[in-house]
């Protein structure tokens, strides 16, 4: 069913929201203390500077603290086994050496609920990113859900055309760096109208068809069970006349980010009008499956001309959640119902 985060009148105003799925609130509370009194739920974070600014704001903080919850920072310069002990474990760091230390806490915390990195490092690689969505072949009656095929160049620019004819790809083609590790390098995009433009490009990278999708993105983010949609402003449309008046590399700023909200924009209604929640439910739940991961958000596109088709152009990992519109009420909600579900596997003796 859809669900309403709880969004201040100024949220509410700066964007429409539309969440699907169901929160989770515990339906009891996590075990007592042998005094009668509640545990805090212990949530220790390794986050970058610039993600724990954006994510741990005074709001979510705020109602975490009313809620039981607790963050602590982690020290990367000290043994992770020394530090807490953790109910839950958030982290975005991408060194090998964080991902080994990480990896073999799991093995002897498997009670502290942790996101694999291993899963992780599979959507900062943009060429196995999406090759769960095409896997899937998702199609319902609410339309169909489709990677768009693409191409991995891992270097020398001038067998860039070769390559491209070979696979068959279509221009134009939007070129994304090949790694996706959240940085501002990573984000940056460019698009090749002509054949004789590719060898400007600059490997490792991937080659993407561009779609038509009348210039509108969906942010999709997901939270556990929990799903989440925005729109925002994307690419335009590319035409005849584009194609033949155009012979460079045009390079692109970050085109989703929240900046380029598109709610309040002069947008077709049938453009703008969101994916069916029946759809999203289905995808959100397959890719949870598949990458064994709980946080992350899914960039989508709908076809122009084609109500009922849509692509998947990236996934991201742990994404900007604080420019989700009442996140720190998804987020909070999310956490509890994380040590609930153990709580009650722990009762079941499972």
């Amino acid at each position: 069913m859809w669900v309403h985060g709880e969004v201040s009148d100024d949220e509410a105003a700066a964007a429409a929201v539309t969440v699907v799925g169901e929160t989770v609130v515990p339906s009891s509370p996590p075990p007592a203390s042998a005094a009668g009194q509640q545990q805090p739920l212990v949530v220790g974070y390794a986050l970058t500077k610039k993600k724990v600014k954006s994510f741990l704001q005074l709001k979510l903080l705020a109602l975490a603290r009313k809620k039981g919850i607790q963050f602590v920072s982690i020290d990367e310069t000290c043994p992770l086994s020394e530090q807490g002990p953790f109910d839950i474990i958030l982290h975005k760091l991408t060194s090998k050496e964080w991902q080994h230390v990480l990896e073999d806490y799991r093995e002897e915390h498997p009670e502290v609920t942790v996101d694999p990195p291993n899963a992780i490092q599979h959507l900062h690689n943009r060429q196995s990113m999406l090759q769960e969505v095409a896997d899937l072949n998702l199609s319902n009656g609410y339309g169909e859900v489709c990677a768009p095929r693409q191409l991995v160049i891992m270097k020398d620019p001038s067998s860039i055309p070769d390559a491209v004819a070979k696979a068959g790809l279509t221009l134009p083609l939007v070129a994304k760096p090949l790694v996706a590790d959240g940085t501002s390098k990573s984000h940056e995009l460019s698009l090749a109208y002509v054949e004789a433009s590719l060898p400007l490009l600059d490997p490792p990278l991937v080659l993407q068809e561009f779609v038509n999708h009348g210039g509108i993105l969906f942010k999709v983010y997901i939270v556990g069970e929990t799903i989440q949609v925005v729109r925002r402003l994307s690419l335009p449309d590319v035409n005849t006349y584009d194609l033949g008046n155009n012979d460079g590399i045009f390079g692109f700023p970050r085109v989703s980010c929240a900046t380029n909200n598109a709610e309040d924009a002069d947008v077709d209604p049938c453009i703008a009008e969101l994916p069916p929640k029946p759809l999203l439910e289905k995808l959100g739940r397959e890719l949870r499956r598949r990458l064994g991961l709980r946080l992350f958000n899914i960039d989508m596109i709908r076809e122009q001309g084609r109500k009922d088709r849509y692509y998947v152009i990236d996934i991201n990992y742990f994404p900007g959640y604080g420019k989700m519109p009442g996140y720190e009420h998804i987020f909070s909600d999310f956490l509890l119902s994380l040590v609930q579900s153990k709580y009650k596997r722990h009762l079941s003796g499972s």
